[in-house]
């Protein structure tokens, strides 16, 4: 079943096309990445499909909701953290976790339970007594999604949440966000970190330009576009003839920054590696390692939006 979808969604400003009438169809329970480069028309969809903005045409369904209609009742269903900071400055941690719960009219035990519950996976607890305007931006992004989870929801959009967090901060934010897509809550993600989208998104949609150019899960994503291969040569002395050795061999890169490494990144890249090879046993030059790396999801990002934009112009 789809929490989402979105038919001929299309969003102007004057003559800018913002969202250039989209298509979308998001399942239920799972994490669905968004992602594109600054200006693709990211933070317009969401603000869209949250009903903050109402759209210049096109049809919306937010769980079974005509969005456009009924923006009230989809609001009462979901969960929306933007990346604007939002934080009371001066109330504490605890008392800014509590007021939001009031504010969806959780009950005193169970908002109490909440509470802590949060502060505990949230890692708040040095700082629960602290005011919000004396935290860092770490911690105040932090409190801001945390915040979210003091009521009930079938649909998240989370827009950057993990700006500002250190690593073991930003981990423990994905895996408690896996849970709750465990128990059946449904995530909008969007992230400029791509081993983010690739660790938490079961499904990926690529957006550039206000139209969206390719959805799939990060895995066909690869298969799809991942054609050229990474393949690294390790010679752990300098070689400097190497560089005169295989100046005719395309789709090859040199440095020689600990030894001599020799990277090939081309769609024939067993065909590149075998002439390399043939090369370096002519001459005598023993190899210390040879690796094949993975195509990333940053690779296939980059490619899929530089092609997008090249048949643009």
């Amino acid at each position: 079943m789809s929490c989402i979808v979105a038919n001929s969604l299309y969003k102007s400003y004057g003559s800018v096309k913002a969202v250039d009438e989209i298509d979308l169809s998001v399942k239920s329970g799972q994490v669905f990445g968004f992602l594109g480069p600054n200006g693709a028309g990211k933070s317009t969809t969401i603000k869209l499909l949250t009903t903050l903005i109402p759209p210049t045409s096109g049809k919306l369904n937010i769980l079974g909701i005509d969005a456009i209609k009924n923006p009230l009742q989809v609001r009462n269903r979901i969960g929306v953290v933007l990346q604007q900071p939002s934080y009371e400055p001066t109330l504490s941690v605890e008392k800014s976790l509590e007021k939001y719960g009031m504010m969806w009219d959780v009950k005193r035990k169970e908002r109490k339970d909440r509470v802590e519950e949060l502060i505990s996976v949230f890692d708040l607890k040095d700082i629960r007594k602290k005011r919000n305007e004396d935290l860092s931006i770490g911690q105040r992004r932090r409190v801001q999604v945390a915040r979210e989870f003091m009521h009930d929801m079938e649909l998240l959009f989370l827009d950057e949440p993990t700006v500002g967090l250190d690593p073991n901060a930003r981990r423990q934010l994905l895996d408690f966000l896996k849970s709750k897509v465990n128990s059946g809550l449904t995530i909008f993600f969007t992230t400029h970190v791509l081993t983010e989208a690739e660790y938490i998104c079961d499904e990926i949609a690529i957006i550039n330009r206000g139209k969206i150019i390719a959805v799939d899960s990060p895995d066909e994503l690869k298969n799809r576009f991942g054609h050229a291969k990474t393949i690294k040569i390790h010679i752990s002395e300098v070689q400097k003839k190497i560089s005169d050795l295989l100046s005719n061999v395309k789709d090859c890169k040199i440095d020689f920054n600990t030894g001599t490494n020799i990277t090939i990144n081309s769609d024939e890249s067993e065909v590149v590696l075998m002439k390399i090879l043939q090369i370096l046993n002519t001459n005598h030059i023993n190899i210390e390692d040879l690796s094949a790396v993975p195509t990333s999801l940053e690779e296939i990002f980059l490619k899929v939006v530089g092609d997008s934009n090249a048949s643009s112009n």
